[in-house]
C-alpha cells in the first residue's frame, strides 16, 4: 500500500512538472506573439515560482533556458531592448573569429590605446597576435584590446560594426542593433536577453570562443615580449560553481550589471542571461540552482 502510494505521489509530481513546462512554454509563446504584434506586455514566466527566493524579478531582464530541450525555465521581460554593455563583445568575437586570422599581427592604434573604461593600458604602436587581443577582450573585457582587434579586422570600427549588424540580421536577432564594437552605451546600441541567448549559443559552437570564455587566468605579451599582461576572468562564477563554462560579464552606467552564464551539470546544459541586476552573482546562483532542480525533477522516472 505504501509503495503504491509513493509511486502515485511520484507520478503526480512528474505530471505537474510536465504540465508546468507546457504552461510556461505556451505563455512564453503567447507573450512573444504580443511583442511581435506591437504590444508591450510585461511578463514573467517561471515553472515553479515558489522555488525562487524573491517575489519580483531581481533584474530588468532575465532568460534561463535548458539547451538540450530548448525549453525556457524562467524569463522576465526577455524581449525588452536593453543596453548590452560588454556582452556586445560576444558578437565582436564571433565576427573576428569568422573574418580574421588568429595569427595575424595587429598594431595598437592611438585610438585604441585611448579606449575608455576597462582597459589594459596597451601602448600605441605595440603589436599583438590577434588571438591575444581576443583573449583580453573576452576574459577581462579590455576595451583597448577590443578596439584594436575590431580595427584590424574591419579596417575601422565603422566597417566592423556593419559586419556585426549583418551577422545579427543573418541570425534573426530582430531586437538587436550595434553602433560600436565594444559595448559603449548609445541610443542605437541595444539587444535583448532572448537575442543574446541565441547569439551565445552560436558563439559557443566555435571551439576557440568556447575555450577562451572558460579560462580563469591567462597571460599575453606583445610580439616584442617586453611586457606581460595578466588576465583574470571577470566572471566570478568560474571555479566557484561546478560546471560553469563562461560566458561573459558586462557593466555600464546605463546597462547596469549584466551576465551570461553557461552551466553543464548532471546531464543538463543551462544558459542564463541577466541584464541590469544589482545582485547579479546572487541572482545567477539562485537561478542556476533553480534550473538544475527543475531539469532534475522533470528527468525523474516514474
Amino acid at each position: 500500500m505504501r509503495r503504491h502510494l509513493r509511486r502515485s505521489v511520484s507520478s503526480i509530481v512528474l505530471f505537474m512538472s510536465v504540465a508546468a513546462l507546457a504552461v510556461a512554454w505556451s505563455a512564453s509563446s503567447a507573450d512573444a506573439k504580443d511583442s511581435r504584434s506591437g504590444k508591450r506586455a510585461v511578463h514573467t514566466v517561471s515553472l515553479f515560482p515558489q522555488a525562487l527566493p524573491w517575489r519580483t524579478a531581481p533584474a530588468h531582464s532575465i532568460l534561463l533556458k535548458e539547451l538540450h530541450s530548448g525549453r525556457v525555465l524562467y524569463e522576465h521581460e526577455s524581449e525588452k531592448r536593453m543596453s548590452p554593455a560588454s556582452l556586445t563583445k560576444i558578437m565582436s568575437a564571433l565576427v573576428i573569429l569568422e573574418k580574421g586570422h588568429l595569427d595575424d599581427q595587429a598594431t595598437i592604434s592611438k585610438n585604441a590605446a585611448r579606449a575608455p573604461k576597462t582597459h589594459l593600458r596597451l601602448k600605441a604602436g605595440e603589436v599583438f597576435r590577434l588571438e591575444d587581443l581576443l583573449k583580453a577582450m573576452l576574459i577581462v573585457s579590455a576595451n583597448d584590446a577590443c578596439l584594436a582587434a575590431v580595427e584590424h579586422v574591419g579596417g575601422d570600427e565603422e566597417q566592423f560594426v556593419m559586419l556585426m549588424n549583418e551577422k545579427a540580421a543573418a541570425l534573426g536577432l530582430s531586437g538587436t542593433h550595434f553602433s560600436n564594437g565594444c559595448g559603449f552605451d548609445g541610443p542605437e546600441h541595444y539587444s535583448t536577453a532572448e537575442d543574446l541567448a541565441t547569439l551565445s549559443e552560436v558563439a559557443l559552437q566555435n571551439a576557440v570562443f568556447r575555450e577562451l570564455v572558460r579560462e580563469e587566468r591567462e597571460i599575453i605579451t606583445p610580439i616584442s615580449g617586453h611586457r606581460a599582461y595578466v588576465l583574470h576572468n571577470t566572471n566570478r562564477l568560474l571555479g566557484r560553481i561546478p560546471g560553469v563554462e563562461g560566458v561573459k560579464t558586462g557593466f555600464t552606467s546605463k546597462a547596469g550589471r549584466c551576465l551570461i552564464a553557461k552551466v553543464s551539470q548532471n546531464g543538463s546544459d543551462l544558459l542564463l542571461v541577466i541584464l541590469n541586476s544589482n545582485r547579479r552573482w546572487n541572482t545567477a546562483k539562485s537561478l542556476i540552482d533553480y534550473g538544475l532542480r527543475v531539469t532534475e525533477t522533470v528527468k525523474q522516472p516514474l
